[in-house]
């Protein structure tokens, strides 16, 4: 089986400040509601290939037409695939772009194999996501994905809310994440 073309379903940006991010970026495009908000920690964490502290984040989903989009901010002060990508003026910036892989490894693999290099990979729901250096090829991040009920769940979630809510400027708790 093939693992390509990969097919890119989100963009994903870093902000100093989750409320105030989502707050612009409702002013600027109409995008909302955001599904999420919370606190969330990314353990059993790999960094540049060793052992490394839980990434903790704040972030949200937000669907605007095919594309999902995530915000996050960074909570956590250690070294991490986040870290490398914040800019130094506080302006928010494109880290990645994720992909649902159909068998993990090999896309991760095939990535490596080209010469982007796994820069975080940690445990979510009893699998493994991982983060590559595409930088050199686009200039930001590639997020690899199982195929996970819980993360389509998610995106379900963003798609609907934006469906029956369109342009709401409200965070929304998940529910997928009970």
């Amino acid at each position: 089986m093939s693992i390509l073309p990969v097919t890119l379903v989100q963009m994903a940006f870093l902000v100093p400040k989750l409320e105030e991010g989502c707050a612009a970026l409702n002013r600027a495009y109409g995008w909302g509601p955001f599904c999420g908000g919370s606190e969330g920690v990314l353990a059993d964490h790999t960094y540049r290939g060793e052992p490394a502290d839980p990434i903790r984040i704040r972030g949200v989903f937000v669907q605007t037409g095919e594309i999902n989009v995530e915000v996050i901010e960074v909570v956590s002060d250690a070294p991490s695939v986040f870290h490398e990508m914040l800019r130094a003026d506080g302006q928010p910036v494109l880290h990645h772009c994720a992909t649902f892989a159909a068998d993990y490894e090999a896309t991760r693999d095939h990535f490596v194999a080209q010469g982007y290099p796994v820069v975080s990979e940690f445990g979510f729901a009893g699998h493994r996501i991982c983060y590559v250096d595409t930088r050199p090829l686009l200039g930001f991040m590639t997020e690899i994905y199982p195929e996970l009920p819980l993360i389509r769940a998610l995106y379900t979630e963003a798609r609907e809310a934006a469906a029956s809510r369109p342009g709401d400027a409200a965070i929304i708790p998940w529910q997928a994440m009970g």
